[in-house]
């Protein structure tokens, strides 16, 4: 993710249903900041999040990637990821956070990673199985 893409992000992370386990949508400085954030991330740890891009390299779909997180009062690794609603059900999801896996296991060499979403978020859940 680069700060350009600010408006495609917005798209995903404004929306209130898209956000709905979120305390609330992000509005256009939040979704900067969240930018900023992964940005910090990869100057820190060599990864963060990236832009979830079709194939044909026309259509951005979200974000989706390996940023360090505290869980359980223990900072690691965890893949993360918003798609556009009318993406949603499609499996981009699911194929960039393989994709994201596949990364931090072969080329960080993390021995395990993360994927933390709420008891009500079926959808997440499902796709870090």
């Amino acid at each position: 993710l680069v700060l350009d893409d600010i408006r495609e992000l917005s798209k995903v992370l404004s929306d209130p249903e898209s956000m709905q386990y979120y305390t609330k949508p992000f509005n256009m400085e939040e979704v900067e900041s969240w930018i900023q954030w992964s940005i910090d991330n990869y100057r820190k740890y060599n990864h963060g999040l990236w832009a979830v891009i079709l194939k044909d390299g026309e259509k951005f779909l979200g974000d989706c990637g390996i940023t360090m997180q505290l869980i359980d009062k223990e900072t690691v690794p965890e893949i993360g990821f918003h798609i556009v609603k009318n993406y949603c059900n499609q499996g981009y999801a699911t194929e960039a956070a393989i994709a994201c896996k596949e990364y931090a296991f072969k080329v960080l060499k993390y021995p395990k990673v993360f994927s933390y979403t709420t008891v009500k978020n079926v959808p997440s859940q499902k796709v870090a199985e």
